[in-house]
Parts: C-alpha cells; sequence; structure tokens
C-alpha cells in the first residue's frame, strides 16, 4: 500500500511564486499569435496597441486578486474565491470549466506548440505528417510528441513540487534571458527601412491580406476585429493566477501570492510588448502576418542570426514551452483537489500520495489534455479557452465587490489597486471582449460556452450521487 500524506508541504519562496507566474504565462503564444493579430488589424501601430490592451487587463486582473489570494490564501485559487463570493453551483462550473477546457486545452495546445517547433528541427515531428492512420481518424507525430511530453511532466509532478519546482525555475530564467537577448540583438540590428515602412500608416486599421492590400473596416466590424486578434494575446498572457491554485505550499501565502502576482505579470507584459516592438524593426508587415506556419519568432531570428539563429530560436521555444506546460500541470490538480474537498469532484482526487502533491488529480489532468491534443488545431483551442477564461475572470474580479459588501470586516491584508475603477474597466472591457467574439467568432466561442453550461446538471447530478447539501 502506497504512503499518503494528508498536507501539503509549503516550500516555494516568492522567487519560485513568480517564476510560476511568469513561467506559466510565457509559452509559445508570444512567438507565434502577433501573425493573427497583424493579419486582422493590419498595422504596427494597432499591433501594440492589442498587445497593450491586453497587458492592461492582465495586470489589473493580477492586481485584484491580489486581494482576493490575501484573504484566502488556500489550495485552489480562483475556484475558491468564485465559492466563497458566489456559490458551490458558480465556483463548481469554473471547476467543471477548468478540467474540460481552459487548463486540459491550454497544456494541450501548448504541448502542440513545442511539437510545432520540435518539427522546424526534426521534420519528422511535423504536423502535416501522419503516424497513425486509423482510416476515419489519423494522428501526426506532432500529436504523439506533445502527448509525451505531457506525460513525462505529470510523471516529474507526481514526484513532489520541489521536482516540479527546479524545472520551473530553471526554465524560466532560461526563457526570460533568452527572450531579453532576442529583443536585445533585434533592436541592434534593426532595419530603418523596414522600421520606417512599418509605422508610417501606424494607425491604418484593417485586414490585411497575402498581397499586401489592406482592406478597411467598418466601425462595427473594426472592434471586431480588434476582439478576434486579442484571442492570441490574451492566450499569451493566459495563466498567471496558477500561482494561486498552490497556495498552500507557498511560503507566507498572504504576501508572497499578491506580490508574485504584480511582479510577474509585469516582468511579462513588458517583455511582450518590446518583442513586438523588435517584430516590426526585423520583419515587414506582410512577413510578420503570413510567416511560415506562423513561427514569427524564427522568421526575426533568421533575419537577425541567419540560418543558425532560427535554429537556436527554435530551441529556446522548445525550453519556453517546456517550463510553461510544467507549471500548467503543477498548479491544475490543486483545483480538482478543492472539488474533491467539497464532495464535487472524485473522491481520489483529495488524496495525496507520498510525495505530498495530488497524484490522481495529476493523472486525471493528463488524460484530459491528451485528448485535446488529438481534438484540433493551435488556433481552434485558443479560440475556445479565450473567451471562457475571460468570462470567469469577469466573474471572480466581480466578486470583490460582492465580499466587500457580504463581509466588510473581513481581514484583507492587501486591498485590490485601483479599487473600484480598474476592476469596473476590467469588466467592461472584458464583457465587450466576450460580445465580440460571440458576434465574429461564434464557430469555436460557442462550444466552450455549452461545455460550461453543461456542468449546470452535472453539478446537480454529483450533488445528488454525493448528497453534498450546498453552502449558502
Amino acid at each position: 500500500m502506497k504512503e499518503e500524506t494528508t498536507h501539503f508541504k509549503p516550500s516555494l519562496k516568492l522567487l519560485d511564486a513568480t517564476m510560476l507566474v511568469a513561467g506559466s504565462m510565457i509559452g509559445s503564444g508570444i512567438f507565434i499569435v502577433s501573425a493573427d493579430i497583424t493579419r486582422n488589424v493590419g498595422s504596427a501601430g494597432w499591433l501594440l496597441v492589442v498587445w497593450l490592451i491586453t497587458g492592461f487587463m492582465t495586470l489589473t486582473a493580477a492586481l485584484s486578486y491580489g486581494e482576493l489570494s490575501a484573504m484566502f490564501p488556500k489550495a485552489g485559487g480562483q475556484y475558491i474565491y468564485l465559492k466563497e463570493a458566489y456559490n458551490p453551483l458558480v465556483s463548481f462550473l469554473y471547476g467543471w470549466s477548468f478540467f474540460t477546457v481552459i487548463q486540459t486545452a491550454t497544456i494541450a495546445a501548448v504541448g502542440v506548440a513545442f511539437a510545432k517547433f520540435t518539427a522546424y528541427l526534426l521534420p519528422s515531428f511535423s504536423e502535416d505528417l501522419v503516424a497513425i492512420d486509423l482510416g476515419f481518424f489519423t494522428i501526426s507525430p506532432a500529436q504523439l510528441l506533445a502527448i509525451g511530453i505531457i506525460i513525462l511532466l505529470t510523471y516529474v509532478n507526481s514526484r513532489g513540487v520541489n521536482a516540479g519546482k527546479a524545472i520551473q525555475t530553471t526554465f524560466t530564467v532560461a526563457k526570460l534571458l533568452s527572450l531579453f537577448g532576442l529583443i536585445v540583438f533585434g533592436l541592434f540590428f534593426l532595419d530603418k527601412g523596414i522600421w520606417k515602412a512599418n509605422w508610417e500608416n501606424m494607425w491604418h486599421l484593417g485586414a490585411l491580406n497575402t498581397d499586401g492590400i489592406i482592406s478597411p473596416y467598418t466601425t462595427l466590424a473594426a472592434f471586431g476585429a480588434i476582439a478576434a486578434a486579442m484571442v492570441g494575446s490574451i492566450f499569451s498572457s493566459d495563466s498567471w493566477h496558477n500561482v494561486t491554485f498552490i497556495a498552500g505550499e507557498i511560503k507566507n501565502p498572504a504576501r508572497n501570492i499578491g506580490l508574485s502576482l504584480a511582479l510577474g505579470t509585469i516582468i511579462v507584459t513588458v517583455l511582450y510588448l518590446l518583442t513586438n516592438v523588435m517584430y516590426t524593426g526585423v520583419l515587414s508587415l506582410h512577413d510578420i502576418a503570413y510567416a511560415d506556419k506562423d513561427r514569427v519568432a524564427v522568421s526575426a531570428a533568421g533575419h537577425i542570426f541567419g540560418t543558425a539563429g532560427t535554429m537556436i530560436i527554435a530551441v529556446m521555444i522548445m525550453v519556453s514551452t517546456f517550463g510553461c506546460n510544467n507549471g500548467l500541470i503543477m498548479a491544475g490538480a490543486r483545483v480538482y483537489y478543492s472539488m474533491g474537498k467539497d464532495g464535487l469532484f472524485f473522491k481520489k482526487v483529495t488524496q495525496l500520495n507520498k510525495n505530498a502533491v495530488p497524484g490522481f488529480g495529476l493523472w486525471i489532468q493528463c488524460v484530459f489534455a491528451c485528448l485535446w491534443c488529438l481534438s484540433g488545431r493551435y488556433g481552434d483551442l485558443l479560440d475556445m479557452i479565450s473567451f471562457v477564461v475571460v468570462g470567469f475572470y469577469m466573474l471572480t474580479i466581480f466578486g470583490i465587490f460582492i465580499l466587500r459588501k457580504k463581509r466588510p470586516d473581513a481581514a484583507r491584508p492587501y486591498k485590490a489597486f485601483g479599487y473600484p475603477v480598474l476592476p469596473v474597466i476590467y469588466i467592461l472591457m472584458g464583457l465587450a471582449f466576450c460580445i465580440l467574439l460571440i458576434v465574429f467568432k461564434p464557430k469555436f466561442t460557442w462550444p466552450g460556452l455549452i461545455i460550461t453550461l453543461i456542468g449546470i446538471p452535472v453539478y446537480y447530478l454529483v450533488r445528488k450521487v454525493n448528497t453534498v447539501a450546498p453552502v449558502e
């Protein structure tokens, strides 16, 4: 019989927590999604505006979450905040969406991106090849590699938080330095002709076509294009809140979670903006928009360093996505742990293994993420995830207003910066984003919403099976 423990071990310091925030945010997106953003907005100025809006929203949300994390420094993070502000149904819908779409599909998307860049070095892993042909269904080598990486990192994290911490801190420091180095070299070797051409019509908003012609939008379509463009930037900036899920393993969580959220999101937001400035200095807008398989960073590195540089950047992005998935996998199982404690998930997820981690939760997360790897393309997963994620961010931030009224005397070691103005601005921006996405990109936003709503009957079924009384 396996030896088990009953409590988490606080072993993560502020640096570890900050590296988890930054490392979970920087995966594959910043190296890829600027292509789709540029196709949607058609100019350098609007490219940066999209990243600025996303950066503002991310930082605002992170600073708002600081209040909640200080009030409830428990494993489960956002799931706990929603339960305390609303009721068990709302928190269950988040946990259900987190398990079925948000975390598992993000892990899959980052795993597929890892394989995408591996194929740049080793073409035998290409997503265009067929490894297994079942007649009605084919599996590519890229999908198999993504699955293999997810299984490997799940195993590593099942061995204890220190094993995952070592990978997270090492890989995050490596990718921060690498990304900073790419920015410095790119700006040093900036092409003045390309820079001038890209910034001459910096506020010309329109769809950039393959022939280089920009098709202007009507006013409403322009808002839709910006929302569509933000799908990629929001995905690239997401998962900053993963640190809240592992609150039970962070030393002095009331202080360090909020501080790590602020530090991590600021670092990444600045790096993202500078990276896009660098792109516009070495690549034409057309080259950014139509980079081979959207690998903008590889194209940029090719212009800066030549052929050897593209190999180096491909390895760097593999390191980045590997470290990102480690953070996602490490944090995710703690949400299922909290759900299990409330009787709203498999009871076995509440059991910590001999390494003081929720081993069963890690492995069922692994299974779902692997299934998502087989489901579709990278872009499809982005659209589905971004819509659901922003919806729950809005609910959680609105929860601050609810808790201020419900529990005015509760201890708040840290209060949301800019309250109530900044949280209100975030909610309004998030609402506009979600509405525009439903109107202009319904194909992949509705499935995410439907999956979330399916959680309502599932909640009542689970309550009936487990005879769990709702906590009012």
